[in-house]
């Protein structure tokens, strides 16, 4: 179910107020405009907004002080200031007193819209609560961890020494166990919890424009850099910046990372200034960075700086007991969100459900319960079912032709090595196999490098060197 946003537009320009809307029109959300500061805070003090876009050059009022105290009422919200382009200036301004992001007038549609839902994501992300419901004993409309096995412990307590203080914390564990959430936990618990949340997913950007996201950019500075843009880390100063999938960097933005974990300091992509920051770091990866360190592809001076705390999250695999905790939640929730009467499920099912691999962890159980909710039609989710939508993401063990082609063709291969005498069995079909795996990620991303490299589990850069040595 989706929840509508609600955009708060400081403005006595009705040209921004129709750009910004005609750019969100596919989507829900709602924008109010008001023409100064004072119906600004009258419609503040009567709803809540999950973003404001203010007018910092009007000549009604002084967007600047309004800004201000905005940020000393409400200082989650994120405020996107707009002036006239005045070279770098106004937005340096604008961050310095507390904006979340800055745009030139005239409003390009495109990026209103970026800048727009990146504050919505941020407002979302810092305000919905996660809690703590080991036994899932409570009816609550928040993210939840849930889970009382022992590993699940050591998260919790974890999360309450670390919480409070103001260290840089590693959040490790395989895809789908849950690394946001504990992301979204650790800052909502912390000492700046009253200032935005921002979050990088490392992966999901490309990598051509990934330093410009996270440093920001100059006016010009490259081919289609029309404005000066502000970066993640000058929107996290003196909040909470959480780097997704870290391992993910290459080796240039590593470096660059490092300088402003050592010198809080960095400069924007064509900029010559130094910008100083104070931000709180929160770093997640899914990939094996002591690996990577042998092999080259991660930073090792990076590391110990991203290491100075970590959280371990366990795979749903070594979560004993907790997968019923987990699955009665999801049937609440997922009932309470779909209007479905709530339904159970038979003991059999369950028994097969805490059996499964689930090499997507709590994402893919809590994917299977919906879609089983789904088909059950308002009776028990019985083992039957359970089996089909297993079958969609897991492959049985020992069964099936696939299984016999491929144990035929080890066959041929370790007789054609016995035969003629050469030990390469091993060398060709892992180079066999690989390239392979290789040729069908990269047909079924279209090329794309990022996406491959990330269902492959290895780096851009490991991707890149593979495909070039098997000549693919």
């Amino acid at each position: 179910m989706s929840v509508s946003s609600c955009v708060l537009i400081v403005d006595s320009d009705s040209e921004v107020s129709r750009i910004t809307t005609e750019a969100f029109r596919d989507a829900d959300t709602r924008f109010i405009t008001v023409p100064d500061s004072e119906a600004a805070a009258f419609e503040m003090m009567h709803r809540n907004f999950d973003v404001v876009v203010c007018d910092l050059s009007g000549a009604g009022f002084n967007g600047f002080e309004f800004l201000k105290s905005v940020r000393l009422s409400s200082p989650q919200i994120p405020i996107i200031g707009i002036a006239p382009p005045s070279g770098s200036r106004s937005a340096i301004e604008a961050v310095k007193a507390g904006a979340f992001d800055f745009l030139s007038k005239p409003l390009d549609a495109g990026e209103i819209r970026r800048a727009v839902g990146e504050a919505i994501q941020c407002s979302r992300k810092a305000s919905e609560p996660v809690s703590i419901d080991p036994k899932n004993e409570f009816e609550d409309e928040s993210d939840t961890l849930v889970g009382n096995s022992r590993a699940m412990l050591d998260v919790y307590k974890a999360l309450g020494r670390l919480s409070p203080t103001p260290v840089t914390v590693l959040i490790r564990g395989e895809t789908g166990t849950g690394k946001e959430l504990v992301a979204r936990a650790l800052f909502q618990h912390g000492h700046r919890a009253h200032r935005p949340f921002i979050i990088v997913n490392c992966a999901a950007i490309p990598e051509n424009l990934l330093e410009s996201e996270l440093f920001g950019h100059e006016k010009g500075s490259f081919t289609g850099a029309t404005s000066t843009r502000i970066g993640k880390f000058e929107q996290a100063n003196n909040a909470t910046l959480f780097l997704d999938e870290i391992g993910d960097l290459d080796l240039s933005l590593q470096s660059k990372l490092l300088r402003v974990l050592q010198e809080k300091r960095f400069q924007r992509v064509g900029g010559s200034s130094d910008i100083d920051v104070d931000v709180r770091i929160i770093a997640a990866t899914h990939r094996p960075l002591e690996r990577m360190i042998a092999e080259g592809e991660f930073r090792e001076d990076l590391f110990y700086r991203l290491n100075v705390a970590t959280i371990k999250l366990p795979p749903l695999r070594d979560r004993t007991g907790d997968v019923p905790l987990l699955v009665g939640f999801f049937l609440k929730r997922f009932s309470r969100e779909l209007g479905l009467p709530p339904v159970t499920m038979s003991r059999s099912a369950l028994s097969r459900l805490e059996s499964a691999r689930f090499p997507g962890n709590v994402r893919q159980l809590q994917n299977l319960v919906r879609k089983a909710l789904l088909k059950c039609r308002g009776f028990s989710i019985e083992r039957a079912l359970v089996e089909e939508l297993l079958e969609e993401t897991e492959v049985a063990e020992g069964k099936g032709s696939d299984e016999r082609s491929l144990r035929g063709w080890c066959h041929d291969l370790i007789s054609a090595a016995a035969q003629g005498g050469e030990g390469e069995a091993h060398r060709k079909a892992i180079e066999t196999v690989e390239s392979l795996l290789l040729e069908e990620a990269l047909r079924q991303s279209e090329g794309n490098i990022t996406r491959a490299a990330e269902w492959l589990g290895l780096s851009r850069l490991t991707l890149r060197e593979k495909v070039k040595k098997l000549g693919i």
